[in-house]
């Protein structure tokens, strides 16, 4: 066996002593913000998409947002709120820094250290309350048979997290009554609470800036907002809390949640902002198992609308396909990567938060 590193030996420091570069207060984004505009082909764009979506809406069809981490350090949550409320957008998904960035919103009001400073300090990532309340989160949401976002969702709108009767979890375990995958997850959390000596009981997390979180509002709406991890990317995988086999349990939840929002995307929208692997990754994988399931039942997926947005200048038109090897754009792997998909693609050059806000503020208009 190979040399492992133990995270046990690391020194961790409260959250309260770390340096954030954003504080949601201040630097919340509303529907209402036009401080940010578009292109006039970015306008353009959006007009077109609003439209399609109120028909996608109107005719029961899913719209899908797939997003990167920096839409929420960019303050957009109360944005997104105000496109799920209504119902416009009807499931979200974004990576583990996402959830990350959220949480910490509603936790502390503040996020988004100084890495680079942080990492020769050999401090970077290695906050306590962000791994220990995540990763707890997490571990305690696998046994309930939670995903990975409903589990901080949870959390957050309760302001804590339910101890299970180590007894209780116990006799589970013995009976192997929750069968092979509820056993195992009642045994991570046996091993939690007799690592770290947890008791028994509600523990209580108090998120009191939850109103700017977009997690908190998704699990209360029952709108799905999944997590799409990927191990080691994220800062709670450094805390000794971290459990492999609770992620992957809980990220396993959302991707099949994800797959099954793509099987009825006929008619419907996707919108992917501001995610250069994850989102394009993700959804080709589950648009094909929709596919192979579509073809069974004697149909097929292809009347849909992906609209990609991002801030890389787009020199190809990626309506006539791929470009020739030599185009350096024939690299832009998220593009590629979409244009392969089918349905009705387009490419926005823009910021997330003049897209957003100028998106949001027409489906009011329209609506």
């Amino acid at each position: 066996m190979t040399d492992r590193l133990d995270r046990s030996k690391l020194i961790l420091r409260p959250l309260a002593d770390r340096t954030n570069r954003v504080e949601i207060e201040k630097q919340s984004v509303g529907c209402g913000n036009r401080e940010f505009t578009l292109s006039d082909a970015g306008h353009h764009a959006v007009e077109a998409i609003s439209s399609t979506i109120i028909r996608a809406r109107r005719a029961d069809r899913p719209v899908v947002m797939a997003f990167g981490a920096h839409l929420i350090k960019n303050g957009l949550s109360a944005t997104l709120r105000s496109l799920i409320e209504p119902g416009w957008i009807t499931h979200l998904a974004t990576n583990g820094a996402g959830i990350i960035h959220d949480w910490e919103f509603a936790r502390f009001g503040r996020s988004s250290e100084h890495v680079e400073q942080n990492v020769r300090e050999g401090t970077f990532g290695l906050w306590n309350e962000t791994g220990m309340y995540l990763n707890l989160a997490i571990i305690v949401g696998a046994y309930e048979g939670l995903g990975y976002g409903e589990s901080i969702g949870s959390m957050v709108c309760n302001d804590g997290l339910m101890i299970p009767e180590r007894s209780k979890l116990i006799d589970e375990i013995r009976a192997l009554s929750g069968g092979t995958a509820r056993t195992a997850a009642a045994a991570d959390l046996l091993w939690a609470i007799d690592t770290f000596g947890l008791e028994q009981g509600f523990l209580r997390v108090e998120h009191p800036y939850k109103r700017f979180g977009l997690q908190s509002a998704a699990f209360e709406l029952g709108v799905p907002f999944t997590a799409h991890p990927m191990f080691g990317h994220d800062i709670i995988y450094v805390h000794p809390w971290n459990l492999g086999a609770a992620v992957g349990r809980t990220a396993e939840a959302d991707f099949l949640s994800f797959a099954d929002s793509i099987t009825r995307i006929d008619g419907g929208v996707y919108l992917s902002i501001g995610s250069a692997v994850m989102s394009p990754m993700i959804f080709e994988k589950s648009l094909a198992m929709a596919q192979n399931l579509a073809i069974q039942r004697g149909d097929h997926i292809d009347d849909f609308d992906i609209m990609v947005v991002d801030l890389a200048e787009s020199a190809w038109d990626w309506t006539q396909g791929e470009p020739p090897a030599d185009d350096p754009a024939y690299y832009v792997r998220f593009m590629k990567s979409f244009s392969r998909m089918g349905g009705r693609l387009t490419y926005v050059q823009a910021d997330n938060r003049a897209f957003l806000t100028t998106l949001c503020r027409m489906l009011r208009e329209k609506a």
